[in-house]
């Protein structure tokens, strides 16, 4: 049956079929929204971007202090932009069997400093905005012109060691919210999830962090993080299901990547139309930075999230319209993943219905899929992700060569652009992966 003549109706129900099957499958939004609509819609605006921008200014001059490997960006988070052609030549040229036209670049979060994933913009934002408030609230910082290096003394630190944050993560949210905290000097509590690598817990642990191990999912380690910061009143829990602060941090990359664009010389417009591939898990970092670009760019950029087969709990909130009231188990996937920082069974509380007005489509993968790329990337480009940010690569193949992207193409007007198109895999993980597990990894069977 050709795919024009199926009812949405239909198409839904083959969908739904294919992702309890676990089946890669292509998805395109029908609830994407004229842009300015969505813009006119949303609560939060390119104001409340340009605000996180000028606190993470306010506190580079600490960051620099604490961390000398931000020294190159004068104390900034962020990451490189790079081409990677070899890369687009092999996925073109190989059995894998692309087409992608344009420019193909890589936006390297998988090496921002300090945490060494995306995490670090969204999880380093909401510990400093905390910090902030605190620290204004307690007369340590005489208002937001202070000097925030004295953040820093012992007379500060005496009084964030009476202070604790608590995060649940799969791992890289917890190294983020773990290594500023306890640098900071808060009692910093990490609940950590089964999928959780043991290399990031003991690096947790070498930091001064206490790490909680759960053997349930990603969930569950929120929901008993956050039950136990309930309790104490000098608690502040960082809820990567629900926080504004932590989507606002990620929503800064696109303000960011403006200059690195100038700087490769790559157009934005109409004629010269942007692709970005981010990898899913609860949705907080995708969805903050696809808000982020959507408001920069608007219609000329065309946003897609990449989840597991077992794990895709965004693209099954927003077929079915139930978003966080329901998770992938509920339909009988496993929710088990090798890109355990998409372990995830149930999307975040606010993002789906938040960010759906302005998301272009989803893509699944399977994890077979994701080893190859891994490999691929590292034969082609000598760069390592772990697998959680591999799942990205799979964005641009399909918008080469799929019947549901061919259908999205032309309803937007892409196909005669896409030899102007500029496509970007969000990279969101690696740099810290040790030598030894990266080794395991790069040559797994």
């Amino acid at each position: 049956m050709e795919i024009d003549s199926l009812s949405s109706l239909e198409r839904r129900e083959i969908l739904l079929t294919d992702i309890r099957n676990a089946i890669e499958v292509e998805w395109s939004n029908p609830m994407k929204m004229n842009n300015d609509d969505a813009v006119l819609r949303s609560a939060l605006t390119m104001s409340d971007i340009d605000s996180a921008y000028a606190r993470l200014r306010r506190f580079a001059p600490l960051m620099r202090l604490l961390f000398p490997e931000t020294e190159d960006r004068n104390g900034m988070i962020d990451s490189d932009l790079v081409e990677v052609s070899k890369l687009k030549r092999a996925l073109n040229n190989s059995r894998i069997g692309a087409d992608i036209k344009g420019r193909l670049m890589m936006k390297m979060d998988s090496h921002l400093a300090v945490a060494g994933s995306v995490k670090a913009r969204g999880g380093i934002y909401e510990v400093l905005k905390h910090t902030e408030k605190l620290a204004v609230e307690h007369g340590i910082l005489i208002g937001y012109e202070d000097d925030y290096t004295k953040l820093a003394d012992s007379e500060a630190k005496e009084f964030f060691a009476t202070q604790k944050l608590q995060v649940g993560s799969t791992g890289n949210l917890g190294l983020a919210v773990g290594i500023v905290g306890a640098a900071l000097g808060y009692q910093t509590i990490v609940h950590m999830s089964a999928e959780a690598k043991e290399w990031k817990k003991e690096l947790l642990r070498s930091k001064g962090v206490t790490v909680m191990e759960y053997h349930g999912d990603y969930n569950e380690a929120v929901k008993m993080g956050r039950a136990e910061s309930q309790q104490d009143e000098d608690s502040y829990f960082i809820d990567d299901e629900n926080s504004h602060e932590l989507f606002l941090g990620y929503a800064v990359a696109a303000k960011m990547l403006l200059p690195q664009l100038e700087h490769e010389h790559i157009v934005v417009d109409k004629e010269h139309p942007l692709f970005v591939y981010l990898p899913c898990g609860v949705g907080g970092a995708p969805g903050g930075i696809t808000f982020g670009l959507k408001q920069i760019f608007g219609e000329n950029v065309h946003c897609f999230f990449i989840e597991p087969t077992q794990a895709p709990c965004m693209l099954l909130g927003m077929v079915t319209g139930l978003f966080n009231n329901i998770s992938v188990q509920d339909i009988g996937l496993s929710g088990n993943t090798v890109a355990d920082g998409l372990a995830v069974g149930r999307s975040s509380g606010f993002i789906g219905e938040y960010i759906m007005p302005f998301l272009s489509g989803s893509f699944t993968i399977k994890d077979k899929r994701i080893f190859d790329y891994m490999k691929l990337l590292w034969q082609e480009e000598g760069i390592f992700l772990e697998p959680s940010a591999c799942a990205a690569i799979h964005g641009p193949v399909c918008m080469g060569h799929s019947a549901v992207m061919d259908e999205y193409r032309y309803d937007n007007n892409l196909n005669r652009r896409m030899e102007r198109a500029t496509h970007i895999i969000w990279a969101t993980g690696g740099s810290l992966v040790p030598e030894g597990e990266k080794e395991q990894l790069i040559h797994k069977k």
